[in-house]
């Protein structure tokens, strides 16, 4: 229609989805198509995050920052074990949430993928960061993190039904 806006939908308009309840980041294209479903890690500490330092991930609708070249990085997650390098895998997404350093990320760990392990980030395999980074992270990227029934239940939240009724 002449006058009408036109939208464009580039080879980068992706969305990820994480759900803290299954324990999965999906991605989606532009027409709502799933391409990926990733097994996750997240916060060691249910509920949403209140603060730096309480392991717990955030909930909500994020954007991607930056993406870094992380295999070189170092850190010591205070179990005994030290510092450990490649601790954060070959690549950090950082989301811009209103907390300090948090991202989407690989792992030393990789059987720690399926649980609740992190400091409050996103934990992948290392393969699957590898692809997320490079084939559809893009700065400005939407990311929505959604909450597990035990987060809503630590926050004093409950989930509606159809009849209105909380579960």
């Amino acid at each position: 229609v002449v006058g009408w806006p036109v939208i464009h939908f580039f080879k980068e308009s992706f969305l990820a989805c994480t759900s803290k309840e299954d324990m999965k980041m999906r991605v989606y294209d532009a027409t709502g198509r799933e391409l990926r479903c990733y097994p996750i890690a997240c916060g060691r500490n249910v509920g949403n995050k209140r603060r730096q330092g309480d392991m717990r991930t955030p909930v909500g609708l994020f954007k991607v920052q930056e993406i870094l070249d992380a295999h070189t990085w170092t850190h010591d997650f205070k179990d005994g074990k030290g510092v450990i390098r490649g601790a954060y895998g070959p690549y950090f997404v950082r989301l811009l949430t209103g907390h300090k350093g948090i991202g989407i990320h690989g792992t030393h760990d990789e059987s720690s993928i399926g649980t609740l392990a992190t400091e409050g980030c996103i934990r992948l395999h290392n393969a699957n960061i590898l692809e997320f980074a490079t084939k559809f992270a893009y700065r400005g990227m939407t990311v929505i993190v959604l909450p597990s029934k035990n987060d809503l239940e630590n926050d004093g939240l409950t989930l509606e039904t159809e009849n209105g009724s909380g579960k």
